[in-house]
């Protein structure tokens, strides 16, 4: 064979170069066709944080609740004066009062539920997954408060927003995702929005 026909044969692996080879090329990741489109230098970064993939929304039918047991009181000795976050003054090596966690953390005990928390929508709020929120189902919700809302049989962890609105009586309300990447929620004309309960407490253990 002449040694120049090698390149006319597109299965010949004898060299590194030339001809067709099984996926080679780039990758797609739309499953359609691509354009190529000119956009001022200044909203580049912005078209890319608006094609960057968003998680869905997180709502779930199904949490695990779990009520308070209140069956030991636990008192936590502490100083009269407030510390700050360096060397403790010499003069405050005695505590002269007590603490209770049960009644520090828990104001309604019949009213007041534990849940894991297994999203990151609030992440900038200082909720991470895994953690583990107090819920009090006395509370009225309040602007701003953190909640857990049931909307269609769905249960969801936001920051509850209630806003005037200029031509009408009636407020707006939604529910604000503490984390960029996760949607708001507007509620839809059919969608029945239930405040649960209150967030009241964040147990967050550090090690």
């Amino acid at each position: 064979m002449n040694p120049q026909d090698r390149s006319l044969n597109p299965d010949n692996t004898g060299h590194g170069h030339g001809g067709k080879r099984k996926n080679a090329g780039r990758k797609t990741q739309y499953q359609e066709k691509t354009v190529v489109m000119r956009v001022p230098e200044s909203k580049v970064l912005e078209l890319k944080a608006w094609l960057k993939p968003r998680p869905e929304d997180d709502r779930r039918v199904d949490v695990e609740l779990h009520p308070i047991q209140i069956q030991t009181q636990l008192d936590i000795p502490y100083p009269l004066e407030s510390v700050a976050a360096g060397f403790p003054s010499p003069a405050q090596d005695y505590t002269e009062d007590f603490i209770d966690l049960n009644k520090y953390l828990i104001h309604n005990p019949s009213s007041t539920f534990v849940l894991r928390v297994n999203s990151l929508s609030m992440k900038n709020a200082g909720i991470d997954i895994d953690d583990q929120i107090l819920i009090d189902r006395s509370l009225k919700a309040e602007h701003g408060d953190i909640v857990l809302a049931l909307i269609n049989n769905e249960f969801t962890v936001k920051r509850f927003m209630k806003e005037k609105q200029q031509h009408s009586s009636e407020p707006k309300i939604w529910l604000k995702a503490e984390n960029p990447e996760y949607p708001d929620i507007y509620l839809r004309s059919e969608e029945q929005l239930i405040i649960w309960g209150v967030v009241t407490c964040i147990l967050k253990k550090l090690r």
